[in-house]
C-alpha cells in the first residue's frame, strides 16, 4: 500500500503540473483508497490494481481494451493470447469497481460474459482482434465502463448557444 501511495502521489503531482486545475489535490488519495476497497484487504494486488487504473484512466476505449489484454494475455509464440481462465480473472477483477458502490454482478455474470467471448471458439484462448471485437459489443458484465467514458467525455463538450 506504501508503494502505491508513493507511486500515485508522484503521478497525480505530475499531472497537476501538467494540467493545472484539472486534478483534485487529494486525487492520489482517494485513487488510494479506491484501489484499498477493492481488494477488501491489508494489501493491494498488483493487476487487480493495474486493471482499475486503466479502467479509471482518461484514456480512449481502445487504448483501455488494448492494455487490458496486454496485463492479462500470455505470449504464445510471436503472439499474445488470453485463456478463459485469464479473461475471468479480468472480468471478476474490474467487477471489483461497481462493486465499491454496492452494484456488483453475480460469479454467474463472469460465467456467461466469458462464454460469449468464447462462443464459436475452438480454441482454448483468443488473439486480441476477437478481444477488441468482443468488448466493442459492449457485454452486460462491463457496460459500467464504456458508459463512464461516455459520461467523462461529455464533460469537455460546450456549446455556444444561449438559453433565452
Amino acid at each position: 500500500v506504501q508503494q502505491i501511495s508513493e507511486m500515485l502521489t508522484k503521478l497525480f503531482q505530475r499531472v497537476r503540473l501538467e494540467k493545472p486545475g484539472q486534478v483534485d489535490p487529494r486525487a492520489a488519495e482517494f485513487t488510494l483508497s479506491l484501489l484499498t476497497a477493492i481488494s477488501g484487504t491489508g494489501y493491494i494486488k498488483t493487476r487487480p490494481a493495474a486493471a482499475a487504473l486503466i479502467a479509471l484512466s482518461g484514456d480512449t476505449l481502445l487504448a483501455k481494451y488494448r492494455a487490458f489484454f496486454q496485463l492479462y494475455a500470455t505470449p504464445d509464440g510471436k503472439v499474445a493470447l488470453i485463456t478463459r481462465s485469464a479473461l475471468r480473472s479480468l472480468l471478476t477483477d474490474l467487477n471489483q469497481i461497481p462493486a465499491v458502490v454496492g452494484e456488483s454482478c453475480t460469479l454467474s455474470c463472469v460465467e456467461v460474459a466469458t462464454h460469449s467471448c468464447f462462443h464459436g471458439v475452438l480454441n482454448s484462448a483468443i488473439v486480441e482482434d476477437k478481444f477488441l471485437s468482443w468488448l466493442r459489443s459492449e457485454p452486460a458484465v462491463l457496460l459500467w465502463l464504456p458508459t463512464c467514458y461516455r459520461l467523462a467525455a461529455t464533460e469537455m463538450i460546450s456549446h455556444q448557444a444561449r438559453c433565452g
